[in-house]
């Protein structure tokens, strides 16, 4: 495949890799308006149609025989033998968005398709909430907010739900995940903070540099003030945070769990968080959503929120010209900056 300058308004589109958009409708128009597709029309031939959501069409056929790059994103199907087959020429996929899970197969890899993600794009507005929360937990002020009495600020109703401060705080970060780095570095705007990490694959020197401290999560749980989950979703992360680690927290401690609902147990986190004893913020749960009936969603001292941490609104454009500037390095022949293989995702979301 030649490879044009990608900012060429004289490429022809032979020179160029073929792509398609692989998204839902409602995505599609909210990730890639006219400026970024015309973005993308720099970068890549675009056969009509430019975005499909449903690969098993038949009226695709012919588009699909040609297709060497996807920029795939949520609602995309999953890549099976079956819709490969109809892709002969593919070559990579550019995925718009973070974790490729439910898109990826072992039929994938076999074929030696190229992958990248924006997992670190999207990692950029849950930092940002996981710092607003953590600065949140430390006035207690969903909990207080949510309690009638606590509210007319009696000293003597607040006063239950410890101390109001966010001077001197110990925060745990378990996982040193793309977003668990950027929380680290985050929480030390605060003053007089202590940052520890729990996470068995991290580097110990890496998380020394960031300014935290490398933990056993034993060790972690009883320091912490505020308790931030970062961790992938994986067979080995299933319910990390049980009844024994909920009890190891001391009192007044806030979970707060941006990543993955499947990370904590929650018929433990409804008894623990029912005494009163600890808070929990929760932007994921499992299941997701919570039955209507889970005390959780009465109970003061638990903000629950329905999945706002990663990019919604605006923010959906960075993950595009993120995925954009992956594409202009693949049609340069540079290496991609973001791609990732089979064997990285056994340790990440």
């Amino acid at each position: 495949m030649t490879t044009p300058s990608p900012t060429s308004p004289n490429a022809t589109a032979g020179q160029m890799p073929v792509a398609l958009v692989v998204m839902s409708r409602d995505v599609f128009h909210a990730q890639f308006d006219q400026a970024r597709l015309e973005r993308l029309s720099r970068l890549a031939d675009l056969p009509d149609p430019v975005f499909a959501d449903d690969l098993d069409d038949p009226a695709l056929a012919g588009r699909l025989a040609g297709v060497e790059v996807l920029l795939t994103g949520w609602g995309a199907p999953q890549l099976d033998a079956a819709r490969l087959d109809r892709m002969p020429r593919l070559e990579a996929m550019l995925h718009c968005a973070g974790t490729v899970r439910g898109i990826v197969t072992d039929e994938f890899w076999r074929r030696g398709i190229r992958a990248s993600n924006v997992a670190e794009a999207n990692s950029v507005p849950v930092a940002e909430f996981t710092l607003a929360a953590i600065i949140f937990a430390g006035k207690k002020a969903p909990f207080i907010a949510a309690d009638p009495q606590a509210r007319r600020a009696n000293d003597l109703t607040v006063q239950r739900y410890g101390e109001l401060t966010n001077l001197g705080r110990t925060i745990g970060v378990v996982g040193f995940s793309r977003v668990g780095r950027r929380v680290v570095d985050l929480v030390r705007q605060l003053d007089d903070v202590t940052c520890l990490v729990s996470d068995p694959y991290a580097d110990p020197d890496e998380v020394r540099a960031s300014g935290a401290e490398l933990v056993e999560l034993d060790d972690l749980l009883p320091r912490v003030d505020v308790l931030s989950l970062h961790a992938p979703a994986l067979p080995s992360t299933r319910n990390m945070i049980g009844a024994r680690e909920l009890a190891a927290l001391p009192d007044h401690a806030t979970l707060i769990n941006t990543a993955r609902g499947s990370l904590v147990d929650t018929a433990a986190l409804e008894a623990e968080c029912a005494t009163g004893r600890i808070n929990a913020m929760l932007d994921v749960t499992e299941p997701e959503p919570l039955p209507a009936d889970s005390v959780l969603f009465s109970l003061p001292n638990v903000m629950i929120t329905p999945h706002l941490a990663g990019s919604l609104g605006s923010e959906l454009h960075r993950m595009t010209d993120a995925a954009l500037d992956e594409l202009e390095r693949y049609v340069s022949d540079v290496p991609l900056l973001d791609e990732f293989t089979s064997e990285d995702l056994q340790l990440s979301a």
